[in-house]
């Protein structure tokens, strides 16, 4: 019953908050939707912690899509032992490339008064469960080898079920512990998501291609 509950009901209570309370505050608070800079605040610690996070995380969750979209293209690039370990060892190093960029941002966040008091509540569940989740990841590529695989025939064919509205939690359930841990996690980001600066990640600012030019005017006394 439990797994039922994490696996196959709560995955959908999740998409559902994050697409109704995300538009509703798309549309009710459009200034809050960014990812609310305190660059102005503090830009050095920032450009040490959100390089290696963005860039680390970034190249995480393509590969897990991409491992989810194209079980059979993933499947066959891990067929070669070559590939396997490189992507093995790959994972590895983005994973700690991710851990020290976003616990620098943490700590930027503890350390600076005027970054402190920019900092919401729900700032703090966010970064404390996204660091929680990149850990447990680290922790289960070291320790429970080869996820790029059984991740295509474990948590591909889960989502696949979850999104043809018949979620199969009967290849979620033999998995290990922390595994399942880190799985029902991600949900839970997906739930924290539009209540969170999180939502930066949907404002793509593409109406720079078609927005006029701004005109600056100076305004100088001829000395």
């Amino acid at each position: 019953m439990g797994d039922l509950i994490l696996f196959a009901v709560t995955p959908y209570i999740a998409m559902i908050l994050a697409v109704v309370v995300g538009l509703y505050r798309y549309f009710g608070n459009r200034f809050s939707y960014s990812s609310i800079s305190s660059q102005f605040l503090e830009n050095r610690q920032l450009f040490w912690g959100s390089v290696p996070w963005h860039y680390g995380i970034i190249l995480i969750l393509l590969a897990h899509v991409f491992a989810a979209v194209f079980p059979s293209a993933g499947e066959s690039l891990l067929r070669n032992t070559t590939r396997l370990y490189f992507m093995e060892i790959s994972g590895w190093i983005l994973a700690l490339l991710s851990i020290t960029g976003l616990t620098l941002l943490i700590f930027r966040r503890i350390i600076s008064p005027r970054v402190q008091s920019v900092t919401s509540v729900m700032d703090w569940v966010l970064l404390a469960d996204l660091l929680l989740q990149i850990i447990l990841g680290f922790y289960i590529a070291i320790f429970y080898r080869w996820g790029g695989l059984w991740y295509i025939h474990t948590v591909t064919p889960w989502l696949a079920s979850i999104f043809r509205l018949n979620p199969q939690i009967n290849y979620i359930t033999p998995l290990p512990l922390l595994v399942k841990l880190h799985i029902f996690n991600g949900v839970i980001v997906i739930a924290l998501f539009p209540f969170t600066r999180l939502v930066h990640i949907v404002t793509l600012p593409i109406t720079y291609l078609w927005r006029p030019y701004q005109v600056v005017i100076w305004n100088r006394r001829g000395g």
